[in-house]
């Protein structure tokens, strides 16, 4: 974004035609990254973004749409991070499904505020259907990689896919909550994210006859 000055020193920025939108996410994932999805108010993202307290309207009605917006933006970025960890399941399924594990917690890692905002931000989807439809999209990857694996299990041992989807999600998501911190509050795990990952699966996938 590109920013000018056309009043004194000191008085407000004004921006480009255009960039208020960008402007306005870039300054929610900075207030996210330091107070978290529910801890700043409208004019806070305003007063960050560098523009008047009635500017952001112009965009979104509230604050909880503007972070609706960054949601969308993360489950967007997210599902296109498990496709092409995914890549249509080659050369075999159990290698790209461990690959789109290695994708979850790679997004979780590197994006903890568009994280945040898509799982923390406690958004009603009934009201931002959008939200839902990407965070769909991202979850029919993972399930779509859970139908793929259970092909190759005994056919007596399949589970429905939507359960081990949820299941995978859940050891998954559980898995970067647990490294979520970096700091001294979060307990010592003598493991990677990764590892821990990789063996809960493998655990998981062991208990079907699958190994």
């Amino acid at each position: 974004m590109t920013w000018h000055k056309d009043r004194g020193p000191g008085e407000r920025r004004s921006y480009h035609h255009g960039n208020l939108r960008e402007a306005l996410v870039e300054a929610a994932l900075a207030l996210i990254r330091e107070k978290g999805p529910a801890g700043f108010t409208f004019a806070e993202a305003a007063r960050a973004a560098g523009v008047s307290p009635a500017a952001p309207y112009r965009h979104y009605r509230d604050r909880d749409a503007l972070i609706a917006d960054v949601a969308r933006r993360g489950f967007e970025a997210f599902a296109a991070a498990l496709t092409a960890a995914w890549n249509e399941g080659r050369p075999g399924p159990r290698e790209a499904f461990n690959r789109v594990g290695a994708a979850y917690l790679a997004f979780a890692g590197k994006e903890p505020a568009y994280f945040a905002a898509m799982f923390e931000s406690g958004l009603s989807l009934a009201d931002h259907p959008d939200v839902r439809a990407e965070g769909d999209r991202a979850f029919a990857v993972l399930r779509e990689a859970c139908e793929a694996v259970i092909a190759t299990l005994p056919g007596d041992r399949r589970p429905p896919p939507l359960m081990m989807a949820l299941h995978i999600w859940s050891l998954s998501h559980g898995t970067a909550a647990l490294f979520a911190r970096g700091d001294s509050s979060r307990r010592a795990i003598p493991m990677s994210p990764e590892e821990l990952l990789e063996a809960a699966v493998l655990i998981y996938l062991d208990g079907l006859g699958g190994r």
